[in-house]
């Protein structure tokens, strides 16, 4: 459940946000959406490859590798709202930016959901990891379509299936 607790927050926190979509400077620096972009080198096949291998079956690895994905997620998504509350104040040129990171973002985290679900033989963990990956990529970047009470159960479902419960 703590990994998803920032996903469970944000509707509270874009809230209270939302005061401040009048003031552009409220709530901090903006992220660069430049330096994330970079950041998202391409992958050589061969290495994504081994890296399947090594989590395929395990399913000690993949949780661990379900719990590192969901905590950076869960701070980048944060920083995206951040520059999406940042962007209003700026036109549409830089709400774009700023919708498109978060789709982009959203995107990847449920491609990785799905990804590691398809590698376990477990089949509580492949079933928590694909249900979470249909509920991060229905809601879409829009927080308000967040279902934390389902979201909270299929952590708490992927928690028991990684023996953490």
């Amino acid at each position: 459940m703590r990994r998803f607790a920032p996903l469970l927050i944000l509707p509270l926190l874009t809230a209270g946000c939302s005061a401040a979509d009048g003031d552009a400077t409220a709530g901090g620096p903006t992220p660069n959406a430049a330096g994330s972009a970079a950041a998202r080198a391409s992958v050589d096949p061969s290495v994504a490859a081994a890296g399947d291998k090594a989590l395929s079956g395990n399913t000690k690895a993949i949780c661990a590798q379900a719990e590192r994905t969901t905590t950076s997620f869960g701070q980048a998504f944060l920083a995206d709202l951040q520059m999406q509350i940042d962007a209003r104040g700026k036109g549409g040129a830089a709400e774009a930016l700023a919708q498109q990171k978060i789709d982009q973002d959203v995107s990847s985290f449920s491609s990785a959901l799905a990804g590691m679900g398809s590698l376990a033989d477990n089949k509580a963990l492949k079933s928590a990891l694909t249900q979470m990956s249909k509920q991060v990529k229905a809601f879409k970047g829009d927080v308000s379509k967040i279902n934390a009470e389902k979201m909270a159960g299929l952590t708490a479902t992927l928690d028991k299936a990684c023996g953490r419960s």
